[in-house]
């Protein structure tokens, strides 16, 4: 597949959702957790949200639990947190595996499509970052360690 168009994935709250729903946005996909030592990125990641999804930036973030035990909770429980203790208000969807044989379809194709370091393929830890155009192409993969505000540059380039 060459570009994210054909992948869905289903919302926090049940519903399925096709991510060519946001064609012609520039998308930030991130794998996220609730109780990790980068957590606190969602307030960075809710500001990107709010600077830029009038330019058409669309934030999308998948909670799992593969590294640490660190998203305990269900989709219910993930969704309050959130709302309480970030304000987020960007596309959160159900709880996915990102690496594995269960991995997402998504991340099996956005790890493809942009290797980490030395061309690995795995999703190392919570908050791997995944940029993707306006055509659906994945450009750049950002580690768990970059925070949200380091990627304005890129993301600006792409709007």
């Amino acid at each position: 597949m060459a570009d994210v168009y054909g992948f869905s994935a289903t919302t926090i709250r049940g519903e399925e959702r096709a991510l060519a729903d946001y064609r012609g946005k520039v998308l930030l996909v991130v794998n996220t957790a609730s109780k990790c030592g980068l957590t606190p990125q969602y307030k960075g990641l809710q500001a990107l949200h709010e600077k830029y999804q009038d330019r058409g930036l669309a934030i999308l973030g998948f909670p799992c639990d593969q590294f640490g035990h660190q998203e305990p909770g269900d989709e219910t429980q993930i969704s309050e947190f959130c709302e309480i203790n970030y304000g987020v208000s960007f596309p959160m969807f159900a709880k996915i595996d990102v690496n594995g044989d269960g991995a997402h379809p998504l991340y099996k194709h956005l790890k493809e499509e942009a290797p980490g370091l030395l061309g690995s393929k795995g999703i190392k830890w919570n908050f791997t970052k995944f940029l993707i155009n306006k055509d659906g192409k994945v450009v750049k993969r950002f580690a768990p360690t970059d925070k949200p505000e380091a990627l304005e540059k890129h993301i600006e380039k792409l709007l």
